[in-house]
């Protein structure tokens, strides 16, 4: 497959929220430590496919901790 061309350089997903979870990804922008470190000399590509990863973690993550809450607490349900 042909890399599309980028007029603009994908600017990093970082919030400035660097704290890890218990898998290893960064609670802010779900990245891994080499993801994080290696983001400045990836391709467009390579970038895209992380962003992609980043946003599959973070729907994982909102899943479980939905449920979760869910759980706990019946009101949150009503809709």
């Amino acid at each position: 497959m042909q890399d599309q061309l980028e007029f603009f350089d994908i600017p990093s997903p970082c919030i400035g929220c660097c704290e890890m979870n218990a898998q290893g990804y960064c609670m802010g922008c779900y990245r891994n430590r080499q993801e994080r470190f290696n983001w400045s000399t990836m391709s467009a590509l390579d970038k895209r496919n992380v962003l992609r990863l980043c946003q599959q973690r973070y729907l994982r993550t909102f899943k479980k901790e939905g449920a979760t809450i869910g759980k706990e607490n019946g009101q949150l349900n009503l809709f």
